[in-house]
């Protein structure tokens, strides 16, 4: 995807959309971070809130959105990094790091993307770089934080963090809609689907080469739709919640399955994807893609 490939989503918003709503959820994760033991287990296996945090954090060993800035501006050349064998070595090596160590790490990593957003180039915004995903705009990696930090959010207020706030929620859904559309278009599919909540949602619309991503407005979105509780829509999409549980329970509801099941194939070629569970439950009750559930990666 490069920069004359049409729409380009939320990269497209510009950062002075796509900035607030990524340091706000910095803000609250670091807040969430300082309430809790860092000792305690999380109900991610083997993980306790330490590791969490650690591997959102920016070490002189790793330092995640340098490395993609520097893919950007070699014009996304590279093959994504695997991201499960990068959270186990950052998170052994400062298995033992001290509490103190571990929130300097998360604020020098909201720091860096300050600075991203204020001193680097805007026409590096439209650049791809390479994410774990695929190739996607540099301000699109950078929204992607939202969703990673609002997820985790989630993974910490069980652990007595302060409840994840609703913008944070909704910012981690405008990053879903956008790589869900991004890969997608790259993908050469056509389609598209409305994240829709109590609150508002996203709504993005691929149409190769470009993807459109949009705040769901006062009428209800024709299409798929995908339609829940915002938590429950990003506990879902991350694999934290079985979809096919919260839809018996009526906690998660879709709507146009066959329109849905248009995106599943994006599952086959970037398997850890967020969103993942979501499209392959669309693939598992519409039939005929096999069950990509069990190709979905265990990503954190």
């Amino acid at each position: 995807m490069g920069r004359d490939d049409g729409t380009r989503g939320m990269a497209d918003a510009g950062r002075d959309v796509v900035g607030p709503m990524v340091l706000g959820a910095w803000d609250a994760f670091l807040e969430q971070a300082a309430a809790v033991d860092l000792d305690r287990p999380t109900r991610l296996p083997g993980w306790r809130a330490h590791e969490v945090c650690v591997h959102l954090g920016c070490w002189p060993d790793h330092a995640a959105l340098a490395d993609l800035v520097a893919s950007a501006q070699a014009g996304g050349a590279g093959t994504p990094a695997d991201v499960d064998a990068t959270n186990a070595r950052v998170t052994a090596t400062h298995r033992d790091a001290s509490r103190e160590e571990v929130l300097a790490a998360l604020r020098r990593n909201r720091e860096a993307t300050e600075r991203y957003l204020t001193e680097e180039p805007v026409e590096l915004d439209a650049a791809p770089a390479v994410s774990t995903v695929g190739r996607l705009p540099m301000l699109s990696v950078v929204l992607g934080q939202a969703y990673e930090l609002a997820v985790h959010g989630l993974d910490l207020v069980p652990l007595g963090a302060p409840p994840v706030p609703a913008r944070v929620l909704d910012a981690g859904l405008a990053a879903l809609a956008d790589v869900t559309g991004a890969l997608a278009a790259s993908s050469g599919i056509a389609g598209g689907a409305a994240l829709v909540t109590p609150g508002g949602g996203w709504v993005f619309a691929a149409d190769p080469p470009g993807w459109t991503v949009r705040p769901v407005g006062g009428t209800r979105p024709r299409g798929a739709v995908v339609e829940a509780a915002a938590d429950v829509l990003l506990e879902a999409a991350s694999g934290r919640t079985n979809p096919a549980a919260a839809l018996v329970r009526r906690r998660l509801r879709v709507r146009d399955l066959p329109e849905l099941m248009r995106l599943a194939p994006i599952v086959e070629s970037a398997p850890g994807i967020p969103g993942g569970p979501i499209l392959a439950l669309a693939a598992r009750t519409v039939g005929g893609a096999g069950d990509l559930l069990g190709r979905f990666r265990g990503r954190r």
